[in-house]
């Protein structure tokens, strides 16, 4: 592929999603993607007759669902009611537009890296806790210590060593997790596959938990440490 220019109407739709995430809108709205995928290419996106004056929303739809749309090849994951945000191949696809590169077909895919049992497990419990849910769709204000509790795998029945050891145990493994991964990805048991991206997310769910909740946490460290 030699310009963006040539670019499919998918791929247009693609780079605009890329330039929303850029930009810290994650996930981001359809109506958002629609507004940008017309900003940058407005006769691609346009409403015909209007293109400099108003985008056409059904042209961006449709690429996005259905049986051939984005979310359904892979390239957009659906985070909610008309919210989404690129998935892995969907980045790794932007990054060989970017570049220059052919299509994606005759890229060789990267081989995704293999996660012990306990390291699956762990990945996937994180993935069901309310506090990643409450994270991915931009609800931080509503965290609970109760989320935290959930997303730690803590009681407050624990002791004050069992409590630290836990917390250390998740810090640890999504380390170790974040350096298996690198730059490729893992597949989870349930059918998942993770990215690096994905992995830095929990990183930074912990450590956002971690500080916004460390009160809560010396309370009940004291409060088990009591005879």
């Amino acid at each position: 592929m030699n310009s963006i220019a040539e670019c499919t109407v998918p791929e247009k739709i693609l780079l605009a999603g890329f330039q929303l995430e850029e930009q810290g809108q994650s996930p981001f709205s359809a109506e958002a993607l629609i507004v940008v995928a017309w900003q940058k290419y407005p006769r691609t996106f346009g409403l015909k007759g209007y293109d400099d004056q108003y985008p056409d929303s059904n042209k961006v739809l449709a690429s996005i669902m259905g049986e051939k749309g984005l979310a359904r090849r892979g390239w957009l994951n659906k985070m909610g009611q008309k919210l989404y945000s690129l998935s892995n191949d969907g980045r790794r696809a932007v990054r060989r537009l970017l570049q220059g590169e052919e299509a994606p077909e005759t890229v060789k895919r990267e081989r995704p890296m293999k996660l012990s049992k306990d390291q699956d497990k762990l990945m996937q419990g994180l993935f069901e806790t309310s506090a990643y849910e409450k994270c991915r769709e931009g609800r931080h204000q509503e965290l609970t210590f109760a989320d935290a509790c959930r997303f730690w795998g803590i009681t407050e029945n624990q002791s004050g060593d069992v409590l630290d050891a836990r917390l250390d145990h998740v810090r640890a493994a999504l380390a170790d997790i974040e350096r298996i991964v690198g730059m490729s990805s893992a597949n989870l048991s349930d059918g998942h596959n993770i990215g690096s991206d994905d992995v830095a997310q929990m990183c930074q769910i912990h450590t956002q938990l971690t500080q916004r909740f460390g009160r809560h946490l010396n309370l009940l460290r004291n409060r088990i440490m009591r005879p």
